[in-house]
């Protein structure tokens, strides 16, 4: 088992075990001597829609319970709903969900009663995990039932996203829902319909189908230009399997880049200051008149700038991951209400965001995307890429100029380079590439920018073939 970017990952088959009775009792264990609960408190758990993800928080109650907190069943929701109710009741919560990753794996997201747990929150835990291996505690892998909280984590949610817009901001518009296997499926399309929207449902699934909103397949994209042209479509959102990363598609079935829905998020809320990862477009700053704060990739280091602005007094601040999840850390001003701070990847808000601006605007979503005049830019990963072949490769390219130089001759020659997260190399012609193996599953992710959309998909083509023979020939 092993921390990534965001919560613990690790083989469906593993968690349905001692594993998570495990992690489940080393959150406790954080948590009661951290201080940050004590005793009876409630803890919330939720779950995605993956085969595994039942057994898997039935056995995180019984492990919960055992080590002396209270558990309560949220049932399958999104994440962002979950960590809602948390806050709202000062309760710590524990989402079981791989995300965006193959159903054979599966993961957990912790959060404290003040939301996402940190880097220091989960070093903790993992010592916590090895402290309970080395004392040999009898852990069993039973599962157990609780009281259940799924209605009222739903209304607050859906409260919540009732209030974005004024009533009937999206009438006119027809949005297309790819409801595949996300928590958020029926969701997306009760809120679209409240704002008036006419809303066709698609592609619904009982088997779970992984949806990066961050890497769109080629296949999922088919499927969403055949849609759009079928019944005619404004738009087409989504969101992936736990509701935290939104997907919006325009009129002809192309999906927006996440880091602009992010932005087009961010100016919906009015941020003055705004955190986002290295790999987020490097356009953003010219496109927004707030501070933009680069990070690392992984919405704790998203978090960690957004709450080091909040303690230096900034009073409206957000962020965004390349992905699209936008999250909050003050309250903002939204259609006269208070709109509460989440400090947790939402796909809900961002994407009522850009449905919005489509509406006022009148204008395809392919035309308001082109305005933003951001650099061309795409990403893609080399799945099933062991993880000790990236870190091979990485430590190869980062022994000096001479080896990065070699590898990437076929492609071009570099100019500046930044280690902040991965190597981001910016080349002699302006151009962008980018190799991050990821954080929480075998990919090696390449991210590129360059002057045009061909340029950008030729040069994510040559990146991504580089890494795949450099790992062919060892």
């Amino acid at each position: 088992m092993k921390f990534g970017t965001s919560g613990l990952r690790g083989l469906s088959a593993d968690l349905e075990g001692p594993a998570t009775a495990l992690y489940a009792t080393a959150f406790a264990r954080h948590l009661l001597t951290a201080g940050i609960a004590r005793p009876g408190d409630e803890v919330l758990i939720g779950r995605d829609f993956r085969a595994s993800s039942p057994a898997i928080a039935a056995i995180a109650i019984a492990a919960l319970g055992r080590a002396g907190l209270c558990p309560r069943d949220c049932g399958t929701l999104p994440t962002p709903a979950l960590a809602l109710l948390g806050l709202a009741r000062k309760a710590a919560c524990l989402m079981v969900t791989g995300s965006h990753i193959p159903a054979d794996r599966n993961g957990i997201k912790f959060y404290r009663p003040d939301g996402e747990i940190d880097k220091a929150d989960e070093a903790a835990i993992t010592a916590a995990a090895a402290a309970l291996r080395s004392e040999g505690a009898d852990l069993p892998a039973t599962p157990e039932a609780a009281d259940d909280l799924h209605d009222a984590a739903m209304a607050l949610y859906t409260a919540r996203n009732h209030t974005l817009l004024p009533e009937r901001a999206l009438a006119g518009l027809r949005v297309g829902v790819y409801q595949h296997s996300t928590v958020a499926r029926d969701l997306l399309v009760s809120v679209l319909a409240h704002y008036g929207a006419d809303v066709v449902a698609l592609g619904r699934s009982e088997r779970f189908i992984p949806v990066d909103t961050e890497a769109v397949s080629a296949e999922t994209i088919a499927l969403l230009e055949g849609w759009a042209g079928q019944h005619g479509l404004a738009a087409i959102v989504s969101a992936d399997g736990d509701g935290d990363r939104p997907l919006v598609a325009d009129e002809t079935g192309t999906p927006l880049r996440g880091d602009l829905v992010g932005l087009i998020a961010s100016r919906f809320l009015g941020a003055t200051v705004i955190a986002t990862p290295v790999t987020s477009n490097s356009g953003i700053e010219a496109a927004v008149s707030g501070r933009v704060l680069r990070t690392r990739v992984g919405s704790p280091f998203v978090i960690a700038a957004m709450n080091e602005a909040v303690a230096a007094g900034e009073t409206a601040v957000a962020g965004f991951e390349a992905n699209g999840g936008t999250l909050t850390a003050t309250p903002f001003a939204v259609n006269g209400r208070t709109l509460a701070a989440l400090p947790t990847r939402d796909s809900l808000m961002p994407v009522l965001a850009v449905l919005a601006l489509a509406a006022a605007e009148d204008r395809p979503l392919s035309a308001i995307a082109a305005g933003f005049a951001l650099p061309a830019a795409a990403s893609d990963r080399l799945e099933n890429m062991p993880v000790e072949t990236s870190a091979a490769l990485m430590a190869e390219l980062r022994s000096g100029a001479g080896p990065l130089a070699a590898f990437l001759a076929p492609i071009g020659v570099p100019a500046k380079v930044s280690d902040l997260d991965g190597l981001r190399v910016t080349l002699e012609d302006g151009s962008v590439i980018h190799f991050r193996p990821s954080g929480n599953a075998p990919e090696m992710r390449c991210y590129v920018e360059a002057k045009s959309e061909t340029a950008a998909a030729d040069l994510l083509a040559a990146g991504l073939e580089r890494v795949r023979a450099w790992a062919t020939s060892r």
